[in-house]
């Protein structure tokens, strides 16, 4: 459970670039930090309503973060630390299965992998990736954009599987009521031929709801 303080409501206005928003926050245009450098397009359009969280460090050029937005009158959080978080504990209280040794952020090859465990003494791998994407009938879609480094994790996950450890990828969905979940083909046609090839070499691959 992640737990978010000190919350208010503004309206989005426009995308200064990755990292930075305009909102209308009490008639008053304000700068705001986007938790989220994705491209989120579907969600930051002017005039959404967004949630943001007040920064405890009152130093800060930005006073608040933007984490999450409301569409189709459902709220969908885009903190990208928030999947890692959520993943992490839902392995540790028993998802994953029996296990130890749980950790954060892993090298292995190449790749950096965000969780890391032991099962019987052999070292297993994850990968997270958090789902912000969804259509029309609230099928869950990722990636919203292309995305080069989610092929290689993928592929580092089949070397790692074919080599005798364990391995898993968990799509954390940002909304409570996706009806499924699919790879964006159309966006990034790699990386969804690379989730097939790791399913079939025995990936597990996980899609699961969050309550926001």
């Amino acid at each position: 459970m992640i737990l978010y303080h000190d919350l208010t409501q503004c309206s989005f206005l426009c995308r200064v670039n990755r990292f930075i928003a305009r909102c209308l926050l009490d008639g008053e245009e304000i700068t705001v930090h986007v938790k989220n450098t994705g491209r989120l397009r579907e969600l930051l359009i002017p005039g959404a309503l967004c949630w943001l969280e007040k920064s405890a460090n009152p130093s800060r050029k930005t006073a608040y973060d933007l984490v999450a937005v409301e569409k189709d009158g459902r709220v969908i959080n885009i903190d990208s630390q928030a999947p890692n978080l959520i993943a992490k504990e839902w392995v540790a209280k028993g998802g994953w299965g029996d296990i130890t040794d749980l950790r954060s952020e892993y090298t292995h090859e190449d790749s950096r992998f965000d969780l890391t465990y032991l099962r019987d003494g052999i070292r297993g791998l994850i990968e997270v990736k958090g789902v912000t994407l969804f259509d029309d009938n609230d099928m869950a879609i990722f990636p919203d954009a292309p995305t080069s480094r989610g092929a290689k994790h993928l592929h580092g996950l089949i070397r790692a599987a074919q080599s005798g450890m364990e391995t898993g990828l968990i799509f954390v969905i940002m909304k409570e009521d996706a009806v499924g979940f699919v790879p964006n083909q159309h966006t990034d046609p790699a990386f969804a031929a690379a989730l097939r090839e790791a399913s079939a070499a025995g990936v597990r691959i996980v899609a699961a709801c969050c309550h926001v």
